[in-house]
């Protein structure tokens, strides 16, 4: 039976490699092994995609889990998102033995980003400063257990209300993405850790949403968790939970808003951002969540950092993303060459 479904696989395989213009059969074909969840599946292989990759001679094939992946293939580029030590474990073995194979990205990597509390330590130590603006992250605390210690510990701490809580794994699921805010030092023990808490920055109620593919970056504004003011503050109390601030129905690009809120983080600065991240996280696929303090002009801070996120909600990211698996490709065949 597994017999079969191996021969019907690579008969279909075949057919795919048959469907294509006769000049890429002849070029080199890229072939990009996934191994995605369903959802990730249906959000980022749109049609649309899976055709300009056609047409640049890059082919799609889905990983089966129940099968050694070192009998598959063979492929140029593994692309992932799942989770899981065993699947960590796959991987890390399948990119000693087959060094000639691109993974992205290398699953120890991409474990930094899975805890809020190691996640933005490497934009704080980088102390990112120049002539177009200055990159921080929120002062914060992470709190692993006892919620009945979280006032005391936050008075220690010096931690300025209201605060906003995070949960401290951050593994893609929906409620990683949960968050809350706390007006008063009462409603803190409501909180169930583990957790990390921030400091609620005022930032005109919009996020930018920076897109790293590789080198190329692209920036999309959301509509984020309105401003508090003092007035807020005194007349608030309590937790108020929000399922997921940022998504696509929050776009912000449209909407009529405050100059001042709406200028983007300048270009150099995000791109220098961005390089020593790539650097310091080893990774080429990530977005930040990053805010403009209100009031200012050029204090920015990232808040979020997420692995693969979901690319489909990014403008030209067909273009963008089919352009990276050919460079990755490029870039190695030349290293081979030299």
């Amino acid at each position: 039976m597994r017999m079969m479904k191996e021969e019907i696989e690579e008969q279909t395989r075949q057919e795919e490699l048959l469907s294509f213009p006769q000049t890429q059969q002849q070029s080199k074909l890229v072939v990009v092994g996934y191994a995605l969840t369903s959802k990730k599946t249906k959000s980022f292989l749109q049609p649309k995609l899976e055709g300009l990759a056609r047409n640049k001679g890059i082919l799609f094939v889905a990983i089966d889990q129940n099968r050694p992946l070192s009998d598959q293939g063979p492929f140029d580029i593994v692309l992932h998102k799942l989770t899981g030590k065993e699947w960590r474990q796959i991987l890390e073995e399948y990119r000693q033995t087959h060094p000639e194979v691109t993974v992205l990205d290398p699953p120890y990597a991409i474990q930094h980003l899975h805890n809020r509390q190691s996640m933005l330590q490497c934009v704080a130590d980088m102390n990112l400063s120049n002539s177009y603006g200055k990159v921080d992250v929120p002062r914060q605390l992470v709190i692993e257990r006892d919620a009945s210690s979280i006032p005391d510990v936050v008075l220690k701490a010096g931690l300025t209300l209201p605060l906003v809580a995070k949960p401290l794994v951050a593994d893609g699921s929906a409620k990683s993405h949960e968050l809350s805010l706390a007006y008063d030092q009462y409603s803190l023990k409501k909180l169930e850790p583990p957790l990390v808490l921030q400091e609620f920055v005022n930032h005109g109620g919009v996020l930018f949403k920076v897109y790293i593919v590789g080198e190329a970056i692209k920036v999309v504004r959301r509509f984020s968790l309105p401003d508090v003011t003092k007035q807020d503050l005194s007349r608030s109390a309590g937790v108020f939970r929000f399922p997921r601030v940022s998504c696509a129905a929050a776009s912000a690009d449209d909407a009529d808003l405050d100059p001042c809120v709406a200028e983007l983080p300048p270009r150099p600065l995000l791109e220098r951002l961005a390089k020593e991240l790539r650097r310091q996280l080893g990774l080429r696929l990530f977005n930040l969540d990053i805010i403009r303090e209100h009031g200012t002009r050029d204090q920015f801070y990232v808040i979020d950092i997420n692995y693969f996120p979901g690319y489909g909600k990014m403008p030209e990211y067909e273009h963008i993303f089919t352009d990276f698996l050919l460079s990755l490709t490029h870039s190695r065949y030349k290293k081979k060459s030299c």
